[in-house]
């Protein structure tokens, strides 16, 4: 079973949802911070990067991410609702949408396992974002979960929204935002109560920041809000992920011919005007004007397991650790990462314009693939998944 609780949401008030709404604050660099503060003073970026408007950088910024948050509370940008409740939640893209719920989780959970990672966390983010909640005593984001969902809790969404939303908006990028409000709150507790197990999609960082905010914040707050972390639910049927493809930078000195004789030991190599995987095993590599087809050619002697079965760990191991000597693309200078919602078109442009040696176009990680990984208590190889459409910050606010 699945424990979670409804929460009282510090949220914008209707008017001001669609300008208070951000992306999330580690996908933005400070210098696009300063830009869209300047164009949009109601943005949540003031509260989760007020670096972006400190003329000190960052050495002043949690004061002023705490001052703005107050303003924005005082001003009436944001408003608590007076009762706990469960929020549904439903982004629109084109001719797709995911709809999930969002509640608080109790972070032992994450502790025992029973909301399952893939996923290692760098030091200095986790200190980051600490920081951020401790300051605040605030939560400012969403965990990003995926469950195999019930009929259950899907009648309990198909309900909701067949209500009037709290917010109803398009942002920027054409993605349709809609929250609905739920007060029947036991019911759905209760119905969670049937989910085994809750995946990380995103935001590894976000839940293990909770943790150790937990543990600094322990006796320091009313109540056990700090025991709790907020997330947003979504089934895993609902979800989709893009391919997070790689460039490799250098070898300027190596001859194609050279480059694709020592590929074609691993794969089988062909010509392609216009390359896009289409199957697991199929990988697309863009290098001085031409693209290649690659299919993984290789027969394993035993069935490979979660981790050796993923396009990305075929990419790694029989490609560029032996092409090109990348062993570790944690910290090798040499390999760079492109968000699959850039397509082909940005691989290309960077071989093309020098920025990149080769390029490769992976085929997307699965839904099942995660939860596969995920189970077998295994971590992913860096940069394994790309989800779209993010999840907004600044719609929801947990306060600790």
């Amino acid at each position: 079973m699945s424990i979670i609780r409804p929460f009282r949401a510090l949220r914008p008030a209707p008017e001001n949802a669609k300008q208070v709404s951000s992306v999330p604050y580690d996908v933005i660099f400070e210098n696009e911070v300063r830009s869209y503060v300047r164009q949009n003073p109601l943005s949540f970026l003031r509260i989760t990067r007020a670096e972006g408007e400190c003329e000190d950088g960052a050495a002043n910024f949690l004061d002023r991410a705490k001052e703005n948050l107050r303003n924005f509370i005082r001003e009436g940008v944001l408003i608590e609702d007076p009762e706990s409740a469960y929020y549904v939640y439903r982004l629109t893209t084109g001719s797709r949408s995911q709809t999930g719920i969002v509640g608080c989780c109790l972070l032992s959970e994450y502790e025992n396992g029973r909301i399952k990672r893939h996923e290692k966390t760098r030091p200095d983010k986790v200190a980051d974002r600490t920081d951020h909640m401790v300051a605040l005593k605030a939560q400012t984001g969403l965990i990003f979960l995926a469950f195999r969902s019930t009929d259950t809790i899907d009648a309990i969404i198909t309900e909701a929204v067949n209500r009037q939303p709290l917010y109803d908006f398009t942002c920027d990028n054409d993605i349709r935002q809609t929250v609905w409000k739920i007060t029947d709150t036991e019911r759905v507790t209760e119905a969670f109560g049937e989910v085994g197990s809750l995946y990380i999609a995103d935001g590894h960082h976000r839940i293990e920041s909770s943790l150790r905010a937990r543990d600094l914040l322990s006796g320091k707050t009313d109540g056990d809000n700090h025991e709790y972390v907020m997330a947003g639910m979504f089934p895993a049927r609902e979800l989709e992920i893009l391919a997070y493809n790689r460039v490799v930078r250098g070898f300027e000195d190596v001859a194609d011919s050279e480059i694709l004789s020592r590929v074609a030991e691993n794969f089988i190599v062909t010509e392609a005007e216009n390359c896009k995987p289409a199957t697991h095993g199929e990988i697309c590599m863009y290098i001085t004007g031409r693209w290649y087809d690659l299919r993984f050619n290789v027969n394993f002697f035993r069935e490979p397991d979660p981790i050796d079965r993923l396009d990305v760990s075929i990419l790694q191991h029989y490609l560029l650790e032996p092409v090109f000597g990348i062993s570790d693309v944690r910290t090798d200078k040499r390999i760079g990462f492109v968000g699959g919602i850039r397509g082909n078109d940005e691989l290309k442009r960077m071989v093309d314009e020098g920025e990149a040696r080769a390029a490769f176009s992976l085929f997307p990680t699965t839904i099942d693939d995660l939860m596969a990984v995920s189970d077998a208590g295994e971590i992913m190889p860096p940069k394994s998944t790309w989800f779209e459409p993010k999840l907004k910050d600044g719609l929801f606010v947990h306060l600790i």
